[in-house]
């Protein structure tokens, strides 16, 4: 009786433990804020060949969107677009970011991604002067007039990644005192990962683990490329990074990846299968095939918009439910 009562309560309490652990965040609902694009090429200038990769913010009551824009020439700028829905954008006839410096020259600015510290919001962004592509840095108070603070993380130089920088998705809080962002290298073995690191400025940077934070899997839809997408969103424990997967012939959907709040280093869970992917003809057909490439994402009344690149041609809009605690797991679009 005694052995069984003690197991008895040796249970008792596993179970009281796991009925308290907080229950894990869930991504539900995914689907399409609208059918058709929200941005798409226009003119002959500076956005004729392409409107895509977006990062989106609310700022004074507003949807703003900086978006990538490609002329015919292949040269990248960012352009400046405002809503009032988040649906329907009307962009300014000029970009609020063009290409000026050595590590930027003829290749331009690209794939801008967004995040708020007080008063000033920071950007970072790829230089790429066709020879190298490097991960960058700008900060605004308004989101239209930008001070460069150059590049945060050069090409070549890393612990494990031994080719190009991109796609730093900065976590809008300090945790341990530090700032956090994750970001694309590419490894020995060509596969382009997420690494992680850290700063105590924005402007120095430091990797913060040897090996990628988020590894490419062989077989999976992120086979090939596992990168960040938009700032993570934070919960009291968890740091929920969505992020752009493409498998062995170049597909690109959305997987989403959950780490540890109070250690960014360690990715508690990531998505088995996609929970987004380029369905659409815009998506499927235009510079690049079969790509839905999410950049942006702003709350919403117990929602979340999701912006993204459709084929590297176009701006897309998507919704979905994001519980902060939720007792499901995160499940993929039908």
């Amino acid at each position: 009786m005694r052995t069984a009562s003690r197991i008895s309560c040796a249970a008792l309490t596993v179970c009281a433990l796991l009925l308290a652990q907080p229950a894990p965040p869930t991504i539900t609902n995914w689907h399409r804020a609208s059918e058709s694009p929200i941005l798409s090429p226009q003119g002959n200038g500076w956005e004729s060949a392409g409107t895509f990769n977006p990062a989106v913010v609310v700022h004074h009551g507003k949807f703003v969107m900086l978006y990538r824009a490609q002329d015919r020439a292949g040269t990248s700028r960012l352009g400046y677009a405002e809503s009032t829905d988040g649906i329907h954008f009307r962009r300014r006839p000029q970009p609020v970011l063009s290409p000026e410096t050595a590590y930027e020259k003829d290749g331009g600015v690209e794939d801008p991604r967004l995040v708020q510290f007080d008063d000033t919001y920071y950007l970072t962004y790829t230089g790429y002067n066709k020879k190298d592509a490097q991960l960058c840095l700008a900060k605004s108070k308004d989101l239209t007039h930008w001070r460069r603070l150059g590049v945060i993380l050069p090409a070549y130089k890393g612990k494990w990644n031994v080719g190009w920088t991109k796609s730093g998705a900065i976590v809008p809080e300090k945790i341990d005192g530090k700032y956090w962002m994750y970001f694309l290298g590419t490894s020995a073995d060509k596969a382009d990962q997420t690494g992680l690191a850290y700063s105590t400025d924005l402007i120095h940077w430091t990797e913060a683990l040897d090996t990628p934070a988020l590894p490419t899997r062989p077989g999976k839809f992120d086979s090939r490329v596992a990168e960040p997408g938009p700032a993570p969103i934070l919960t009291n424990d968890r740091i929920i990074l969505i992020y752009n997967g493409a498998d062995d012939k170049f597909v690109y959907r959305t997987g989403v990846a959950i780490f540890d709040r109070k250690d960014p280093r360690h990715l508690l869970t990531r998505s088995s299968d996609p929970i987004f992917s380029p369905e659409k003809d815009w998506e499927r057909v235009g510079q690049v095939a079969n790509v839905a490439f999410v950049e942006g994402a702003v709350p919403q009344c117990g929602h979340y918009l999701f912006y993204y690149g459709g084929a590297d041609k176009y701006v897309g809009a998507a919704q979905a439910e994001v519980s902060l605690g939720g007792a499901a797991s995160i499940t993929p679009h039908k």
